[in-house]
């Protein structure tokens, strides 16, 4: 799917977190990239882990990199799992 600036958007997965924000992230079709985040989520200080989907845009030009847009929600936690004790 592409966009008005002409980025393609697509789904990934991390899997693989790297130094200075920097992940690898397999794309639905297999295909692995090297992916950043945009200035909203690290202002935002929105963590990313291993096994996270995220949201990237590409650029048609390049498709060896991504920049990650957005973190998708991941499921309910499971309800059988104790919570963790407060901090005051």
């Amino acid at each position: 799917m592409a966009n008005s600036d002409g980025l393609i958007e697509l789904e990934g997965k991390i899997i693989a977190v790297l130094p200075g924000t920097m992940f690898r992230i397999e794309l639905p079709n297999k295909h692995v990239v090297l992916g950043h985040i945009s200035g909203k989520l690290r202002k935002n200080f929105i963590k990313i882990f291993v096994g996270d989907s995220v949201r990237v845009e590409m650029d048609p030009k390049d498709i060896s990199q991504a920049r990650i847009v957005y973190r998708l929600r991941s499921a309910a936690p499971k309800s059988d799992a104790p919570l963790p004790p407060r901090r005051h």
